[in-house]
């Protein structure tokens, strides 16, 4: 990415409302400028016609004015430095908030393509570079030119024949500094990639601690986190390298410069056709062209690195969602009780592909599933259960066919809506970091006690909660960690059921319930589902025999379709996995 496709994507939309701010940011730097070129001049003045003459007022006078302008400027730096860093947190709240929204409205495609080690390295890390690169550029990019320019129009002024010098010098640190940058910007690129890596093992080793330990691979992680942990540091290190050799050349220049001026003009002092306050003034302002390119250096030792990151933080804006708003919303129909006909959720033809995927994962699925009526769907592992349950919330859409919802396709309602309308178990039960109370009211914030209370006796949790200290107000700690799968799968199966929604969509919900809470909850539920439909996806028969219809899918497809009953008789891929199960002791 170039420095003009950031301004045209991220920095400038991002600072557009603070224009008024840029504006009076620049008025502070150029006056900040014209008060420091103009010190070197009223000191040159002071010298030539003040303590050469020994005129005392005229010195005191000067001095005076020289001490005012001192002020200003100081002054007018403190407030550029103070807008400039407002403007740049700005930006960065701004950003993040933008990169934030972008990846929530990305569905599972997208998620899994970035991974979520680099989505939180370009969410954090990558839009903090950003900040800090903008801050400098704010601070310094501005600056420096017009010091720059400035100096050489005052060096200019006051001797023309000792400007040649700056011919040479500023080139050769422009060189220098170019030489460096264009390595740095290799070592800058592997480096966000290896911190991607790195988190990526961190994320790994401390989701899966339990199954680490479990197999006694603490020190295989350990000397895996060491190779991504070393790469990274010798890429920082070569980085740092090329960074450090930046200001020891640009003092290196400057020594020349102010060496080799000084050799120049002794004769010229000796003959008197240079006074020594010019010579004073001409070595301030070498002095201040050669800081300019000196900040410019600084400047480029972030610079490149923000660069980068901007690449990958302008990949993900640039990114759209595969699952994005309809260009006009359709209504969602009344809900309908039992045997209204299209009021509840419709497969018509339905077919899913994975990005780069040889073969489908779903492929011409129909199914119906009416209010009031309880399908299962039952499949070996990778028989595409859990892709069809995501077709519904539009976690993926359907690469053909189409899904409806109350008669109208899921593509063409509002987000909001057709989320408002599904209560989701997935198949990991996941709880916030909260109290049980804010985790239960997540998909409906005006519930009140008794509800969630009626949502946890039917979710059969309401004991567990009730002998809790702290009963609905009991600390959750991030995940749930602190409650056992049996537990978090109750309270992820009451969260739904407060929201009362039309469709209940349950991933293999009941998988770490014993079979008398199973089939406790299973009774609990029948109630609820006078008007709304539930899609049940299961691994476990007895989990789905009491289903008004049980599909049973293989490799995408639908293999045999009715009641428990009708599939024992006329499947024999189901009576199969019956025996199995029978045989593994997983039925009673």
């Amino acid at each position: 990415m170039t420095l003009q496709g950031i301004t045209r994507s991220a920095v400038l939309q991002s600072l557009r409302p603070y224009w008024r701010s840029l504006l009076l940011l620049l008025a502070l730097q150029v006056l900040q400028t014209l008060a420091t070129l103009l010190l070197p001049h009223l000191s040159a003045e002071v010298v030539d016609l003040g303590v050469s003459r020994g005129d005392r007022a005229y010195v005191r006078h000067m001095g005076l004015v020289m001490l005012a302008v001192a002020m200003v400027q100081v002054l007018l730096a403190v407030g550029a430095t103070w807008l400039g860093a407002r403007l740049a947190m700005a930006y960065g709240r701004d950003l993040r908030a933008r990169v934030f929204a972008q990846v929530q409205s990305y569905s599972l495609q997208e998620l899994n393509h970035f991974g979520t080690p680099s989505l939180i390295t370009r969410s954090s890390n990558d839009v903090l570079q950003l900040q800090t690169g903008l801050l400098m550029v704010l601070t310094m990019i501005i600056s420096a030119p017009l010091m720059a320019v400035g100096g050489v129009v005052m060096a200019v002024r006051q001797d023309a024949g000792l400007s040649l010098l700056l011919l040479v010098s500023i080139p050769l640190l422009l060189l220098a500094v170019a030489l460096l940058m264009s390595r740095a910007v290799q070592y800058f690129q592997k480096m966000q990639g290896q911190i991607d890596r790195v988190n990526q093992i961190l994320r790994e080793q401390l989701t899966g601690l339990r199954v680490v330990r479990a197999f006694v691979r603490d020190l295989a992680e350990r000397q895996r986190f060491a190779v991504a942990n070393d790469t990274l540091t010798d890429t920082a290190l070569h980085t740092g390298r090329l960074m450090a050799a930046l200001i020891p050349i640009a003092v290196l220049v400057m020594q020349w410069s102010t060496t080799a001026l000084v050799w120049f003009s002794a004769s010229r002092l000796e003959t008197g056709t240079l006074q020594v306050g010019s010579l004073i003034a001409f070595l301030a302002y070498v002095a201040q062209i050669l800081m300019s390119v000196m900040m410019a250096a600084l400047l480029f030792a972030i610079v490149p690195r923000a660069l980068v990151c901007a690449r990958r933080v302008e990949e993900l804006l640039r990114t759209p969602s595969s699952v994005c708003e309809p260009a006009t919303a359709l209504p969602l129909p009344a809900r309908s009780s039992r045997g209204g006909a299209g009021a509840g959720v419709v497969f018509q033809g339905v077919g899913f592909r994975f990005p780069g995927a040889a073969q489908a994962a779903l492929l011409g699925i129909d199914l119906r599933i009416e209010p009031g009526q309880t399908v299962a769907v039952i499949g070996t592992t990778g028989a595409g259960k859990s892709t069809l349950l995501s077709l519904v919330p539009r976690l993926f859409d359907a690469t053909s066919g189409s899904v409806s919802l109350g008669g109208v396709d899921v593509r063409a309602l509002s987000l909001p809506v057709l989320w408002g309308a599904i209560g989701l178990v997935p198949q990991q039960a996941y709880l916030f970091t909260g109290t049980i109370a804010s985790n239960l009211r997540l998909g409906r914030a005006q519930a009140s006690d008794d509800a969630l209370w009626h949502a946890l006796e039917v979710a059969q949790a309401s004991d567990f909660v009730a002998a809790l200290p702290q009963g609905l107000q009991t600390p959750v700690a991030q995940g749930g960690g602190n409650f056992s799968g049996g537990q978090r799968q109750r309270l992820t199966i009451a969260r739904a059921l407060v929201v009362k929604p039309r469709v209940y969509l349950m991933d293999d919900s009941f998988s770490a319930l014993d079979y008398a809470t199973d089939a406790r909850l299973r009774l609990a539920l029948r109630p609820l589902l006078q008007d709304a439909c539930l899609l049940l996806v299961g691994q476990r028969v007895s989990s789905v025999q009491q289903a008004d219809r049980i599909v049973l899918l293989e490799g995408g497809t639908m293999l045999a379709s009715g009641s428990h009953a009708s599939l024992l008789q006329n499947s024999s891929a189901y009576r199969d996995i019956v025996a199995s199960q029978r045989d593994s002791a997983v039925l009673p």
